[in-house]
């Protein structure tokens, strides 16, 4: 089961179309396996096709937050809401949005990090962010670090655990610069994981900051 989600105005910048390429990525490849999500994408659609029929000044409603949005449906300013038709999707480690980079790239091809771990660049043209897939082996840790920017980090298959949670497939997390973690892959089988950045990691490590940008992470 999916614990951990997308936040609200994430998601609202999506339905929105205001999103790059890099974090569109992983929003699309979360809401292909996660059904809660997808209903709130489901309504915010709804909500932005009703705004721009009233055409009355109010679209930009639609990029606010999930809870802003809902309280109006609550209190009926808004009709004819669509309810969520539930897809069914395949239980695929690589969800078909991410599939289709991994296709257009000629197929996985892992790089290898070290100690196991490996690491492949998703292509984009988008450059304000930098898409991999990582893959940690079972009962690993990668270095501890902080983030520069922003990270969303999508788990594909196995499972991780840090200082903040335990994420399984489906989950995402959403790390900022105020997070120091070690990220450790469950024992159980390695962790494969969708990992979306928009500014180099902060190693604590010094043999890692030196090798950092050989790795380019």
């Amino acid at each position: 089961m999916i614990e951990h989600h997308l936040d609200d105005d994430i998601l609202s910048q999506y339905a929105a179309g205001t999103l790059t390429e890099g974090w569109s990525i992983a929003v699309a490849s979360h809401l292909a396996l996660c059904p809660a999500c997808r209903s709130k994408m489901d309504m915010l659609d709804s909500l932005g096709g009703y705004f721009l029929e009233a055409d009355d000044g109010r679209a930009s409603d639609v990029s606010k937050s999930w809870e802003a949005v809902k309280a109006r449906i609550d209190a009926g300013e808004v009709d004819n809401v669509v309810s969520l038709k539930v897809r069914s999707v395949p239980d695929r480690v690589y969800p078909e949005p991410l599939k289709r980079y991994i296709e257009a790239a000629g197929g996985l091809r892992w790089k290898r990090l070290g100690s196991g771990a490996a690491q492949m660049l998703i292509p984009t043209g988008d450059a304000t962010t930098t898409v991999r897939l990582l893959k940690i082996p079972a009962g690993q840790p990668v270095p501890e670090h902080s983030h520069g920017g922003l990270e969303l980090t999508l788990v594909l298959d196995g499972s991780f655990s840090d200082e903040v949670a335990t994420f399984g497939r489906g989950d995402i997390e959403m790390a900022d610069d105020n997070l120091t973690h070690q990220p450790k892959a469950d024992v159980d089988k390695d962790c494969i994981c969708l990992a979306v950045t928009d500014a180099p990691l902060r190693f604590k490590s010094r043999f890692m900051r030196l090798i950092q940008p050989l790795l380019g992470i």
